[in-house]
């Protein structure tokens, strides 16, 4: 029974959409919060368990997936007198994944903002100047995000 739905891919088996893709990795919430900690220097198994407080078989499930995505890499490290562990790094695509955290960030401190304020700012590393993502063309001059259009590819 077909659905309709057109597929791209080399086996026809991914979806078209690049959002769509995308969420296989990402769309449950642990990898993003996993993707955290690991930006805030947490790497090993131990540390990011704890600071999110996740269970074990979980966060061995989404480190696996993000490695296996390409999104982390391991290395391994040994303590003395324990056995080989493995750290978790991020690639080149889990750290072009920094934009997309503080895009959920910002989006979070507008539109589901805590009383007390947000809990983390972000600033120019140089001048200490407040920073946004936001929309830039071809000039390097920010869009309104209004003012942007999606057209879709033709298939």
């Amino acid at each position: 029974m077909s659905t309709g739905r057109q597929r791209s891919g080399p086996s026809n088996d991914e979806p078209p959409c690049s959002i769509e893709r995308s969420l296989q990795i990402l769309g449950e919430r642990w990898a993003l919060l996993v993707l955290r900690e690991i930006f805030a220097g947490r790497h090993r198994f131990a540390e990011i368990q704890s600071s999110l407080g996740i269970a074990t078989n979980l966060l061995s499930s989404r480190l696996k997936l993000l490695v296996e995505a390409g999104v982390l890499h391991t290395q391994t490290y040994q303590e003395p007198g324990s056995r080989p562990r493995q750290s978790y790094h991020l690639t080149e695509a889990g750290s072009d994944l920094r934009i997309v955290l503080i895009a959920l960030q910002q989006w979070g401190d507008v539109h589901r903002p805590r009383p007390s304020g947000p809990s983390a700012l972000r600033r120019t590393r140089s001048t200490g100047r407040p920073v946004h993502v936001g929309f830039l063309d071809d000039n390097g001059q920010e869009v309104p995000s209004t003012a942007v259009v999606t057209i879709v590819a033709e298939s």
